[in-house]
């Protein structure tokens, strides 16, 4: 067997066919000598420890940080100096056959002559589709459709969009059993939310202002909300050797899965997600050796895994999971992929909110959902501004601190009933006093029907939702269009009259049913 690649799987298979973590341990420390004893055959010193490290850590043999495994590595690389004996790797590679030989014979197959030249196959562990008569267990979704068990799932916006607030409220939402999102609490869950970005008072204000703001009590997420704010000590997922250009696994990962199995957590919400390693965004490989490793993490211990993201510059996009920033390989690890973006200028006109408000409104979109519909209504929330009520005397008017809260747009046909619809049509079919008519052009002014909605219908329906309602009526025939002589222009023009048949349909049911389609 060469030196590299293969005799690195060698070590990963015997270490990992151990029996418990003391005779894994026991093989590490063999494998660090052998590799010690091999330095300078195909591999430097760097790469030795880069790879046996990152076999270590990745596949969370031993339980024990990186420092340790370090101190490991070291240990062994110095005995290997200082010895001048063959190689262990070559002393045990005459009983490691033996023990796969022995291993075939007991399992009834027939013996291979050259089980020591190199590792077994793992196998595909197919199975006979005709065999499969059983139902598969359903997925194990946590909140609506936003986060679920053993799958990835991120919310990608701007700064200053709300993401962190927004996730804030949904992580209390799952921690409570409460439906404070407007999404479907499948099962209280323990949430463990990781800032990256502020520090531990930053993160204890935001989740206070939701607190307050939602009258949740503290008994209400005490042993099910766990925050954290590691700040660089907890180190990264992965970074890159400065002089080989190699993977290096940091301790996060392990940080991360060692609180997940004390606090029996079900969803991890890693916010910023770029600020949890330090590969290259741009780097699709290694962004994707990245996202892997997540991956691992949530299918390994059965968790939903959450990565708030930024977009890359430009006009908002709602939906539009490609605005994430960074290398593709992020985006396709994720299999529920929402974006969060401010409320636009003419959705603003279209729901009555003053133009310097219009920021206050955030709404939440399905860009990319893998396992579940993608098509559906945006989420909208309100930014909402708390005041913490930790003032001091330094500071006599303590805090105020964002979070959201649910909101629904004003809904274009809301209390359009019978009695409004009478009158608008009343008032459309006669006409203005000067007798010309109404009419639906775009460009009209006076003479715009969208005016007589405002001023007839139910109140608060803006410009944009009265002509959406002068609009469906003129396409389902309800308004036609008529030639008429125009007395004052004394021309033929265009206007609009009710059809009295569908109008008498409308009196004699005053539910108004149908009429918006």
């Amino acid at each position: 067997m060469s030196a590299g690649i293969s005799l690195f799987a060698e070590w990963q298979r015997r270490i990992s066919a151990a029996a418990d973590n003391a005779g894994k341990l026991d093989a590490f420390r063999e494998a660090a000598l052998d590799v010690g004893r091999r330095i300078g055959d195909g591999f430097d010193h760097v790469e030795a420890v880069d790879r046996l490290k990152g076999m270590a850590l990745n596949h969370s043999w031993f339980g024990i940080g990186e420092p340790d495994i370090e101190a490991m590595i070291g240990d062994g690389l110095e005995r290997a100096k200082r010895e001048d004996a063959p190689s262990v790797f070559d002393d045990m590679e005459e009983r490691w056959e033996r023990d796969d030989q022995q291993r075939a014979r007991k399992n009834g197959k027939p013996p291979d002559d050259k089980a020591g030249d190199k590792a077994p196959l793992a196998g595909l562990g197919e199975w006979d589709a005709g065999d499969d008569a059983d139902l598969p267990p359903p997925r194990g979704w946590l909140l609506g459709n936003s986060f679920c068990r053993k799958f990835i799932s991120s919310l990608l916006g701007d700064g200053g969009t709300g993401k962190t607030a927004a996730r804030t409220l949904q992580a209390l939402a799952l921690a409570t059993g409460r439906n404070l999102t407007g999404e479907h609490v499948f099962e209280r869950t323990r949430v463990l939310l990781i800032s990256l970005e502020d520090d531990h008072a930053e993160l204890r204000r935001r989740v206070l202002a939701a607190r307050l703001h939602h009258k949740i009590e503290l008994s209400e997420v005490n042993g099910w909300l766990f925050l954290s704010a590691p700040g660089i000590t907890a180190g990264k997922l992965m970074t890159i050797n400065s002089k080989s250009g190699g993977l290096v696994v940091g301790e996060l990962a392990a940080n991360i899965e060692a609180v997940i199995v004390k606090r029996q957590i079900g969803l991890v919400i890693l916010d910023p997600f770029i600020k949890a390693h330090g590969v290259p965004e741009n780097a699709n490989a290694e962004m994707d050796a990245v996202a892997q490793m997540l991956t691992d993490i949530a299918t390994r211990h059965n968790i939903g895994l959450d990565l708030p993201h930024h977009i890359s510059k430009g006009a908002p996009d709602p939906g539009n999971a490609n605005r994430g920033r960074g290398a593709s390989a992020t985006k396709d690890a994720g299999r529920l992929v929402f974006t969060l973006s401010p409320m636009s200028e003419d959705e603003a006109e279209r729901y009555s909110i003053p133009p310097d408000d219009r920021r206050d409104y955030v709404r939440m979109d399905r860009a990319k959902l893998n396992i579940a519909r993608t098509a559906g209504p945006a989420a909208w929330f309100k930014l909402i501004s708390v005041r913490l009520g930790n003032a001091t005397a330094t500071y006599p008017n303590g805090d105020d601190v964002q979070t959201v809260e649910p909101w629904n747009p004003p809904q274009t046909w809301d209390r359009v009933d019978g009695v409004y619809i009478d009158s608008i049509l009343t008032k459309i079919d006669h006409g203005l006093e000067d007798g010309t008519l109404y009419t639906h052009s775009p460009r009209a002014t006076e003479r715009a029907a969208w005016r007589v909605v405002c001023e007839h219908g139910p109140g608060g329906k803006s410009e944009a939702q009265a002509r959406d309602i002068i609009n469906t009526w003129v396409r389902t025939g309800l308004l036609v269009e008529v030639k008429y002589d125009n007395k004052v222009t004394r021309k033929p023009a265009m206007g609009l009259r009710v059809d009295r048949e569908k109008w008498e349909e409308i009196r004699r049911d005053t539910t108004a049913k149908g009429l918006r389609v």
